[in-house]
């Protein structure tokens, strides 16, 4: 039939194309981002910069109506519950196979430990240089233990920029730990910079071990995981070492509810990226949140920006360009160019 209406035939459609076909078409056509440039820029857009934003609002909300870090830590744990309907529509466990049941409730617990150091952290020292020691130090902590415990290597452009972007926070906070003050304010803020120092280790962990975590629905469970423990963990500290607190205003109220959803964005980004690329790099992406808390802390909470905090943020800002540009790759045809 075929043959007989020669106007009719249509074997470019109604037929596979040859092999030699996708080699004839134009590049760009056929390249798509690499795991690794999906992570980061995952990272940068949804994990650094709505957390750049958690700080600030945390602040603003112990201002207001002197809202704890520990209550502000179970408001977020609240945000995190609802993903167990999501669970239980797919017919996956809520605490994840029982296999890998101890390693999730771990990095949900690491992950409790962090942001309450975090969350601690910003009440007492300014929420840019709180920011700046946890991500500092999680970048530190993240290249050396996935050097030593996974033998992850790193080429000579990423050190280049893990190196800038240290160097950039070590700018910004090094003229604020030269100043401290003696006596009691003075061990508060010194208090502050160790609690972030300990949140930026603990999320290092809490990132080593989920990539370690391999099982369907492994996102949502140790999201809603997170919400589990840190409540457990937080609710008997509330009537034990303190009296509970209430926002007073609409501003805290907002304040509160914005950390909980942005915090939650930047959690699912930031869980998403380390799988696509290493974690020292996707810590140092996260460096763009030190940006973002600078910023809010001079325009919207009034607090004096340093010129030192100025010029750090460029070469945080600098650093993450070249970690960018980097690891942008395509993967064409099984082969990666970059």
């Amino acid at each position: 039939m075929a043959g007989s209406h020669p106007y009719f035939n249509l074997p470019d459609f109604t037929q596979p194309s040859p092999p030699s076909t996708p080699r004839s078409l134009p590049s760009h056509q056929r390249c798509r981002p690499s795991d690794a440039t999906k992570g980061l820029l995952v990272a940068l857009l949804g994990g650094g910069l709505p957390a750049g934003f958690v700080g600030p609002f945390s602040r603003m909300a112990y201002q207001a109506s002197h809202f704890p870090s520990l209550e502000l830590l179970i408001c977020r744990c609240l945000f995190h519950l609802p993903i167990a309907l999501l669970l239980k529509l797919r017919g996956d466990p809520l605490l994840g196979p029982p296999d890998v049941r101890g390693r999730a409730c771990l990095h949900a617990l690491l992950n409790v430990l962090s942001i309450g150091c975090a969350y601690s952290a910003v009440q007492v020292v300014p929420a840019g240089n709180a920011a700046t020691v946890r991500k500092g130090s999680s970048t530190v902590c993240s290249a050396l233990l996935a050097l030593c415990l996974e033998s992850q290597r790193l080429s000579g452009y990423d050190w280049c920029g893990l190196l800038g972007s240290t160097l950039g926070l070590i700018i910004i906070v090094g003229p604020g730990l030269g100043t401290l003050q003696e006596g009691t304010t003075g061990l508060y803020t010194a208090l502050g910079y160790v609690l972030a120092f300990l949140g930026g280790l603990a999320l290092s962990l809490g990132l080593l071990v989920y990539r370690s975590l391999d099982f369907p629905s492994c996102l949502p469970t140790v999201a809603f995981l997170f919400g589990l423990v840190g409540l457990v963990g937080s609710v008997p500290g509330v009537f034990m070492l303190q009296t509970p607190v209430l926002p007073k205003d609409p501003l805290s109220w907002s304040c509160v509810g914005a950390v909980g959803i942005l915090a939650l964005v930047s959690f699912m980004c930031v869980s998403y990226a380390v799988t696509k690329a290493h974690p020292a790099l996707v810590c140092a992406v996260l460096h763009s949140e030190v940006v973002v808390a600078l910023m809010l802390q001079y325009y919207v909470l009034y607090e004096t920006v340093a010129p030192s905090d100025i010029m750090g943020a460029g070469v945080v800002l600098g650093s993450i360009a070249i970690i960018t540009a980097q690891n942008l790759s395509c993967e064409r045809e099984g082969q990666v160019e970059e």
